[in-house]
């Protein structure tokens, strides 16, 4: 059987890819801060299952956890086949109305944590010939929307980079870029939700079986949904100085209240 590690399990897009790996027959190594939740979600998965699933504590806001899992990565016994990088969170209100060690601490779960899980992770991969990691982002990458924004486009250019320099290894890397989606990640940040029309809501389960599919098709990007590919068709097309004009105003709108 083979082994798949998620950070972020616990909720959300992390807890969907959990379920429907673990339904896959993969074991799983489960990563997040909460003990006492990872405990319940490895004991239900593995009672539903029958798959092995291990917990795994840790802060990935801080160098300690960022190595715990590093660690666990490179542990060449026990091998870990895929790696989704979920692990992240935003931050309620605009530049400079967010603290900048908030906005530094962002960009160490989203941009380093991802960095250096992602290096721990392939270089096992490439020696044996195989693997897969798959790198959460958000199509906030392609609009100028602050920090946030700003850190998961990293997430995408290095994902997609880092795949181009893997290519023929065995290894494959991809970036996922969902739209809104239904988890703990707004209630987490303090942001009202009730503004953003229904349309633009995904579903967690439905996002990571479009994910997968992708990423077995060998994907480097996966925008998980025909509504979310029409609106980043229209991004692309659109005048750098409008869109910053528009992203603002939307984001004013649809964005945390």
């Amino acid at each position: 059987m083979t082994t798949a590690l998620i950070t972020g399990s616990t909720a959300g897009i992390g807890a969907a890819f959990a379920r429907r790996l673990a339904g896959d027959g993969h074991n799983l190594v489960l990563v997040a801060r909460n003990t006492e939740r990872l405990r319940e979600q490895a004991t239900e998965l593995h009672d539903r299952h029958g798959i092995e699933a291990e917990v795994l504590t840790a802060d990935l806001a801080t160098d300690d956890g960022i190595a715990t899992v590093e660690k666990r990565l490179a542990d060449r016994r026990n091998p870990v086949d895929l790696l989704v990088n979920n692990a992240g969170f935003g931050n309620k209100g605009q530049y400079l109305e967010v603290s900048i060690e908030d906005e530094l601490t962002m960009l160490k779960v989203h941009c380093e944590a991802v960095l250096r899980l992602t290096s721990a992770a392939t270089e096992s991969m490439r020696e044996r010939g195989r693997g897969g990691v798959v790198n959460v982002a958000s199509v906030a990458a392609f609009v100028p929307r602050g920090t946030y924004g700003a850190s998961k486009a990293w997430v995408v250019q290095f994902t997609q980079g880092a795949a181009k320099d893997l290519a023929g290894s065995g290894v494959r890397l991809m970036a996922l870029c969902p739209g809104f989606v239904r988890t703990e990640f707004h209630e987490r940040a303090g942001m009202g939700t009730s503004n953003i029309p229904k349309w633009m809501w995904l579903d967690a389960d439905k996002l990571v079986a479009a994910a997968l599919s992708d990423l077995a098709r060998g994907k480097t990007l996966s925008i998980p949904d025909p509504r979310y590919k029409a609106l980043m068709g229209v991004v692309k097309v659109t005048p750098r100085a409008l869109l910053g004009g528009v992203t603002s105003r939307t984001g004013r709108k649809y964005g945390p209240q």
